[in-house]
């Protein structure tokens, strides 16, 4: 096992990395921005080495001063946590040039997947279902109204370097395409470096439910069931649970198995998840894969009794997976939801010191915090600051701990999403598990 880990990221996920590290007795180095020098993840960490002013691109984005820290400090090897750096193909493989092993999968798998179109025809290519769609970038908003005859509106107009909402729109005719692509391509390219677009089909009333999996170097790869992220505002989660209130079983081993499958077919190692959207007939098309360890895999530990940080670290030292498909358990159900400083209406960030922070405890609730009392939320970040995490015998008890943890909750000194959270676990059709992608829209923003 390794001595010395570098955890290239900040707020919770650094904490959430750090206290594996600290069970498996390793030493741990936090790095850290101008902006986040009083963060839990600095006080947490063994040494906490600074990396520049408070703007990611002077300090979580820099690659070069990152690496420099990694030398100085004599980090065996990164783990990069999630967003940020995480999936950046250059990082990873500058860190497997100077020998620091990048704790995730090969910077040529990270391109590969990291390029939605690329990743379409590497699915189609191992036999995975994918969405209908043109599997080929677009030059101009012509081209995509084309491909939209083809498929049949509406369709998703999207980014193949996208993620988290940005580059992605539904499109329901030509001149809808028309004032979309320039602005929708201008900020991808702005965002992600690419400007690609391609189209697939909009599927209707669909889930969006992933299975996260394991592989090791050894060509052993398991999937560890799967996650309902249905709950999803502009496209990104907001509220996750395992397993699936949707699946039955035998669905739920066939995609299992396609994920296994796709893993497989492009020789992944470490941990990942394979993203499918699943409609109501229950068929399942490939969406994207994280080549990454996921904000929602708590939920995932909460019903396998695994640590997937331990289990990135054991597979990054070159071990092999101590458990088979056999043996990976589906106890209770598990239910996470995401905290973030804003406004619960609007969605904007409300960034500002918070005055009281009072979090609720008990069986069967976890927390992953990246906030304490007096801490200063900036608008420099992504404004995700917590995770709340509970766990029942069954999905109504779930629920019932979410409800009553909620309720609890307490931070001042900014607004947040809780009201909205509330909103959703109260809401009957929550409770039922009637959730779709549309939920959000359909029966929290328009109040019904």
């Amino acid at each position: 096992m390794f001595k010395r880990i570098l955890i290239a990221n900040r707020g919770e996920i650094a904490v959430r990395i750090m206290r594996t590290c600290k069970l498996l007795g390793i030493y741990t180095i936090g790095v850290y921005s101008q902006a986040d020098s009083d963060a839990p993840h600095v006080k947490l960490a063994d040494e906490a080495c600074f990396l520049g002013g408070p703007r990611v691109a002077e300090s979580y984005l820099n690659i070069d001063k990152i690496l420099e820290v990694a030398l100085q400090t004599k980090a065996e090897a990164i783990h990069p946590g999630y967003g940020l750096l995480s999936e950046n193909p250059e990082f990873a493989r500058r860190c497997e040039e100077l020998g620091i092993v990048f704790i995730g999968p090969s910077h040529d798998v990270i391109a590969l997947m990291g390029s939605k179109i690329e990743a379409r025809k590497a699915m189609e290519t191992a036999g995975i279902p994918v969405v209908p769609g043109k599997s080929f970038p677009l030059t101009d908003a012509e081209e995509a109204i084309a491909a939209a005859k083809q498929i049949g509106y509406p369709v998703m107009l999207k980014a193949s370097a996208g993620g988290g909402g940005i580059g992605m729109q539904i499109v329901k005719s030509d001149d809808e395409i028309r004032k979309a692509f320039e602005g929708n391509q201008k900020r991808a390219k702005d965002f992600f470096g690419d400007g690609s677009m391609y189209v697939e089909k909009y599927i209707e009333h669909t889930r969006h439910i992933e299975i996260q999996i394991l592989a090791d170097g050894a060509g052993n790869t398991i999937y560890l069931w799967e996650r309902e992220c249905s709950i999803q505002r502009r496209h990104q989660k907001v509220v996750e649970e395992a397993p699936s209130p949707f699946l039955d079983e035998t669905v739920r081993q066939k995609m299992g198995e396609a994920a296994v499958t796709a893993a497989k077919s492009i020789g992944y190692k470490n941990a990942g998840t394979i993203e499918f959207l699943v409609d109501e007939q229950k068929q399942f098309y490939f969406l994207e894969m994280n080549t990454r360890l996921q904000v929602e895999h708590p939920v995932t530990e909460e019903i396998t009794g695994l640590d997937l940080v331990a289990e990135q670290l054991r597979i990054a030292t070159g071990g092999t997976l101590t458990i088979t498909q056999g043996d990976v358990k589906k106890d209770g159900h598990a239910i996470e939801v995401r905290i973030y400083a804003e406004d619960p209406k609007t969605f904007y960030p409300s960034p500002g010191k918070i005055t009281k922070l009072n979090i609720p405890q008990g069986s069967g609730i976890r927390h992953e915090l990246g906030i304490h009392e007096a801490s200063m939320v900036t608008p420099y970040y992504d404004p995700m600051i917590a995770k709340l995490v509970v766990k029942g015998k069954e999905r109504d008890e779930a629920i019932d701990k979410l409800q009553a943890a909620l309720s609890k909750y307490e931070i001042q000194g900014i607004k947040t999403n809780i009201p909205m959270l509330q909103s959703v676990a109260e809401h009957p059709k929550f409770r039922s598990g009637d959730t779709t992608t549309a939920f959000i829209d359909k029966y929290i923003n328009r109040k019904t």
